[in-house]
């Protein structure tokens, strides 16, 4: 019987590899300290649980990275992204999903597996023998954390991830507040409605800009420094950037029509996206933040709409760990060191739901692909998983290493022979070359390893 593969972590990251190589027909035991064990984000025991946003982002795989990035995992057969689109919410362009239910059937498709065994401990050491994938994701117990600084002989790089408000749908004043996505994007009426949109006039900008600037904010433990992903900025410190970052980030009014009053131009708008099925929960997209919880509700309420608003859930913060993937990993995702040991998820250095699925997808086929004898390279830079893979495994620079989502700026520029080609048909390039190059990786993954 074939050696089993033992995963750490059932995140996305760590749900997805296991589902993989169980589907390779390898055994998988799969470690999950929740909840056991918690952490400070995670509300409950499920698999895949969504701590942040409830949004994989973009769907759109013909002109968007990481709506290829979508694809190419169902082309794949990930666990993820397939139950994603079976608990699908309007979200406009955006593949939105109503969360709890997304974790139960995550749960359950990884429990029910028969070469999938679950046991609920906490991993605290790197094993010395046998195959392994670390997918702890961004809350890597501190046990753990302190045996992979050991292992890697590497000072742990860290930043913080911040979380966003959720507000009860029926406490929006939707006398001010109206529903549409920007620039009405979706196929349905459904998406082109899914968000929630709050109007802020020039004055109350600027007053909501001072209140953000004088809140009291979480203090950071002694000896820590905050070094943030720019795709995951707190509202607060984009706000210290310059007072005119947020009208320009998150409230951005461009593709938006106020229905009130559809000759006045919002100064700046306040996005809710749909955050369950029922409708009941928005989250205040873009939002994250470390402000500490009476200064939050004081200050949400200034915006228009949410006067009244209640939360389901305030903004909170926390560590989120990553380690120098350029300098420790090959291109397998195996630790450089010590290579029965591979990493996989957030803890690469990639960001984003769908970014960290990948990765597990790419570690847990490569994973049992070497238990059974068979060799998988990565795939080409020209996809989007190569890309990713690509980037944290030697393409980025090692020294100023810092988390990244997938976008085209990781690919291979595409050929422009034939004229300059505009930026919608150079996405279009990108995307048709991609799918191709990741087809022809697929179909070549079963080759025997002559090592």
């Amino acid at each position: 019987m074939t050696e089993p593969l033992h995963i750490v972590g059932a995140g996305m990251a760590g749900s997805e590899a296991a589902w993989q190589a169980a589907s390779m027909g390898v055994p998988v035991v799969l470690h999950e300290m929740r909840p056991r064990v918690g952490t400070f984000a995670h509300r409950t025991g499920d698999f895949a649980e969504m701590v942040c946003s409830n949004s994989f982002r973009s769907d759109d795989h013909e002109r968007n990275a990481v709506g290829l990035l979508h694809w190419e995992m169902r082309a794949a057969g990930g666990l993820v992204i397939g139950t994603a689109h079976a608990h699908r919410l309007p979200a406009g362009g955006a593949l939105a999903v109503d969360r709890e239910p997304f974790a139960a059937a995550v749960t359950a498709a990884i429990r029910s597996h028969p070469l999938i065994s679950v046991t609920n401990e906490e991993v605290t050491e790197l094993p010395p023998d046998g195959h392994w994938i670390i997918a702890t994701g961004p809350l890597t117990s501190p046990a753990l954390a302190a045996a992979i600084r050991a292992a890697t002989g590497q000072d742990a790089l860290a930043f913080f991830d911040a979380i966003a408000p959720i507000v009860h749908a029926d406490t929006i004043d939707m006398s001010v507040a109206w529903r549409q996505s920007r620039y009405d994007k979706g196929e349905t009426e459904a998406e082109r409605t899914a968000y929630i949109n709050c109007p802020l006039d020039r004055d109350t900008y600027e007053a909501f800009v001072d209140a953000i600037l004088a809140a009291e904010k979480t203090a950071f433990h002694e000896g820590e420094t905050a070094g943030y992903f720019d795709g995951c900025l707190p509202i607060e410190v984009m706000a210290e950037r310059g007072r005119e970052t947020l009208r320009f980030g998150p409230m951005k009014p461009v593709g938006l029509t106020n229905a009130h009053r559809p000759g006045v131009k919002p100064h700046a708008v306040v996005q809710l996206r749909r955050d369950n099925a029922l409708g009941t929960l928005y989250n205040m997209v873009g939002f994250q933040t470390k402000m500490k919880y009476g200064a939050q509700t004081s200050v949400f309420r200034m915006i228009p709409g949410l006067e009244n608003a209640t939360f389901a859930r305030l903004g909170g913060i926390h560590r989120n760990t990553f380690i120098n993937s350029p300098t420790l990993l090959d291109s397998r995702l195996r630790l450089k060191s010590r290579p029965n040991i591979r990493f996989a998820g957030q803890i690469t250095g990639v960001e984003g739901y769908v970014e960290s699925a990948a990765m597990g997808l790419l570690a847990g086929r490569m994973a049992a692909a070497e238990l059974l004898g068979l060799r998988i390279e990565a795939p080409p830079p020209e996809t989007a998983t190569g890309a990713l893979v690509h980037h944290i495994t030697g393409g980025a620079e090692a020294r100023t290493f810092q988390p990244m989502n997938v976008n085209f700026g990781l690919f291979p520029p595409v050929d422009a022979r034939g004229g300059r080609r505009g930026r919608r048909d150079r996405y279009l390039a990108y995307t048709e070359r991609a799918k191709a190059a990741f087809a022809r990786w697929l179909a070549g993954c079963g080759r025997r390893d002559a090592a």
